[in-house]
């Protein structure tokens, strides 16, 4: 009973109603999306990388083998050497190694020298391996893998001609012009730092900067010519036995004959999440506050409404209803108005998600689920529900000494 004449006291003030509803659920879907956006983005972000369980480096510190393995950021302080990679690769417990050379780039974009393992084994998200859309993987020397986003930037396509340049710049004067590649192959996207890099082998690595005069002879006859690395700047491994990750690890970074260093991935990414947890917290902030002006504006529409609703209240007292049943009613109005607001904004963002999940991921590497029903969210959608409670207590007590005063005025 109490609640159909709340729905009908609202529907009496739609227009007044309709506003503040708006207001919230824009308030609450940006609260439940930040919170959402906030748990995934950290999976998504765990997940640039998967299925690697080591990786080796020269010693510099965790977070910078990180930074330039994986997400292509930052230098190398120097090179491991190559009997290094092949004493790591020969390992009983590994299973599988992928070496890494860094240090060229084109037009912005790293270029990395790798072998066949790096589409074999290299595995993103939840352990998808690299597929390739167009072309091939590159089996000549002077052949290249571009990811999504080269392709897309630069427009280029397979069978397309560039000239890799020395160091990281976007704009560089050291330019391999002697050696050009071919595009071989274009990755799918993976939203993954995978989509902003150049893929060419080992020995093209080691091809373009040799001396001009080797480099010349190398072109006419290749076979004359030796390409054998002489370092590499980091190595991703992959164990037979996960149990010992850790053994090996302290075995490595405790190897006095060869100064590496190794690390957990997962650790390292940990790590790096909690630096950047500083944006993490402001946005939520944000968020909150932008609810809490919204909660106000409920209260202050059912406050502002007190006064027009004298007539109503003195109806309501003539036909038996007591102080506490009119306070009972305003708290189910904003009650009424909050649950609306969190269903609809639920609905509205699990609608969005699933819509642009795709692009999301290709265009921003951000996996983001379309199911909000989870135990974080509904907590969260429980708090809103609770705050929305507390603030309506305001014009409740107004209704409530309004009843009294028509009480008053109806006995003199």
């Amino acid at each position: 009973m109490l609640i159909e004449l709340a729905v009908k006291s609202l529907a009496s003030r739609r227009k007044s109603v309709l506003l503040t509803f708006m207001s919230l659920v824009i308030s609450i879907s940006v609260l439940i999306s930040v919170e959402h956006i906030r748990s995934q983005a950290k999976d998504s972000f765990n997940r640039t990388i998967a299925g690697v369980d080591l990786i080796v480096g020269a010693p510099s510190g965790q977070l910078n083998l990180l930074l330039y393995s994986v997400f292509r950021m930052g230098s190398a302080t120097s090179n491991i050497d190559y009997e290094s990679y092949q004493k790591l690769k020969d390992d009983d417990q590994v299973e599988w190694a992928i070496p890494i050379s860094l240090g060229d780039s084109h037009r912005g974009f790293r270029v990395l020298g790798t072998d066949e393992n790096y589409f074999k084994h290299y595995k993103y998200g939840n352990k998808q391996s690299l597929a390739i859309s167009q072309g091939e993987a590159f089996s000549s020397l002077f052949e290249v893998v571009i990811g999504a986003d080269v392709a897309q930037r630069l427009k280029y396509k397979v069978g397309d001609s560039i000239i890799i340049a020395h160091g990281i710049g976007s704009t560089s004067f050291s330019k391999h012009d002697n050696t050009p590649f071919n595009i071989s192959g274009v990755l799918a996207p993976t939203g993954t730092p995978v989509d902003k890099t150049l893929h060419v082998s080992l020995n093209a690595i080691e091809a373009i900067h040799l001396p001009l005069s080797k480099q010349n002879l190398l072109l006419k006859n290749p076979s004359v010519v030796s390409l054998k690395p002489a370092s590499v700047t980091a190595v991703m491994l992959g164990l037979k036995s996960k149990f010992m990750t850790f053994k090996i690890q302290r075995d490595i970074n405790n190897d006095t004959s060869d100064r590496l260093s190794a690390i957990l991935p997962g650790v390292a990414l940990t790590e790096l999440w909690q630096i950047l947890s500083t944006v993490e917290n402001i946005l939520t902030g944000i968020s909150v506050l932008v609810l809490i002006s919204s909660l106000f504006g409920l209260s202050t529409m059912l406050l502002m409404t007190m006064q027009q609703r004298r007539n109503e209240i003195a109806v309501l007292r003539v036909l038996g209803a007591g102080p506490l049943t009119l306070f009972g009613l305003v708290l189910i109005e904003s009650l009424v108005v909050i649950l609306l607001a969190n269903l609809t904004a639920l609905t509205l963002l699990s609608g969005a998600l699933v819509y642009l999940s795709d692009w999301l991921a290709i265009n921003y590497g951000l996996f983001l689920s379309g199911g909000l029903l989870n135990w974080q969210i509904l907590e969260l959608v429980f708090m809103i529900t609770i705050a929305a409670v507390i603030t309506a207590f305001i014009p409740a007590i107004q209704a409530y000494k309004q009843a009294l005063n028509t009480s008053l005025s109806a006995n003199i």
